[in-house]
């Protein structure tokens, strides 16, 4: 379904884009954990890092399960029981798994919920910048031999909705409003199968088309996300030489007569030095410029007779 996703805020702006209240009512802010590995990027692939919104009941017993914590995640889940050394060697496309299948597939089974959220009354305090909240699992993995733990998410996908079916089939899970998130984070209040049903597919989405640079993963730069119909279309740059010319013909060129004034005849048109015009299938043109032109196309010479023949 989707192969890039798009998150260049500043830490702290995603910070108060993801703020919320607690059970108490109280406005807060999410803490960060290793903020060092989040990368603010127009244009994030697969088994990258990405910011992941979730519950601080997942990292310290006995908290708050409405408190929440941001983690930067590797896009691509890796099951904590996969027991090989390295998370590449995994054999199977973890990047997006579909609702349906959630519950029965093995990769998924042990996995807990993410989303990155926004709410709607809090758009002055982040800077106006509305998150698409999606929803996900994560999971925790650890290299057999020891070392770091390594967090990381896959996005669950649903049926599109009518708007995005001549796009692609599927669509992210979007959770819309702040009720919902807090449904789906809050997993120490709300079961599994509540939580399910909040995960269909929304026609409360826009899009737009954006230029292919999008397709290496090596673009990082506003055009990965801005409208392609804003996109300033490239000209070609006209050579040294095509510049000289095109310069002598606009102030070499004739002034236009006076309708008063007769038009000249074949006769009065200037002759080349060497007496020779330019075969073409177009109209005779009058004046220098036309037979200028004519005479820039290259086309094989042939001879005139003189005027007086």
């Amino acid at each position: 379904m989707c192969g890039r996703t798009s998150c260049h805020l500043p830490i702290d702006v995603l910070a108060r884009a993801c703020a919320y209240r607690d059970r108490q009512g109280r406005e807060r802010l999410p803490e960060w954990k290793d903020p060092d590995k989040y990368c603010p990027s127009y244009n994030t692939s697969p088994q990258s890092n990405s910011p992941v919104l979730l519950s601080r009941l997942h990292f310290e017993k006995g908290a708050d399960p409405s408190e929440r914590i941001i983690a930067p995640m590797r896009w691509g889940l890796v099951p904590s029981w996969f027991k090989e050394d390295d998370p590449s060697k995994l054999q199977f496309n973890t990047t997006n798994c579909r609702s349906d299948t959630i519950m029965e597939k093995r990769s998924f089974k042990s996995g807990s919920t993410d989303v990155v959220e926004s709410p709607e009354h809090w758009k002055k305090v982040w800077d106006n910048w509305r998150l698409l909240t999606m929803a996900g699992i994560f999971d925790c993995w650890e290299p057999p031999e020891g070392g770091d733990l390594l967090y990381s998410y896959t996005i669950i996908t649903v049926d599109s909705c009518k708007s995005l079916n001549d796009i692609h089939p599927r669509m992210p899970a979007i959770l819309d409003g702040e009720e919902e998130v807090s449904k789906w984070l809050d997993f120490g209040e709300v079961s599994t199968e509540e939580a399910l049903k909040l995960i269909h597919p929304t026609e409360n989405i826009t899009f737009h088309a954006v230029s292919s640079v999008v397709n290496d993963s090596g673009n990082n730069t506003p055009e990965c996300v801005t409208p392609i119909s804003l996109l300033v279309k490239k000209e070609p740059k006209a050579s040294r030489s095509s510049q000289k010319m095109m310069q002598w013909l606009a102030t070499k060129s004739p002034k236009k007569e006076d309708p008063k004034t007769p038009q000249k005849t074949e006769s009065d048109v200037p002759q080349w030095s060497n007496q020779f015009l330019q075969k073409s299938p177009l109209p005779t043109k009058r004046g220098a410029t036309g037979l200028l032109e004519r005479w820039l196309k290259q086309e094989e010479p042939v001879a005139k007779r003189p005027h007086n023949q």
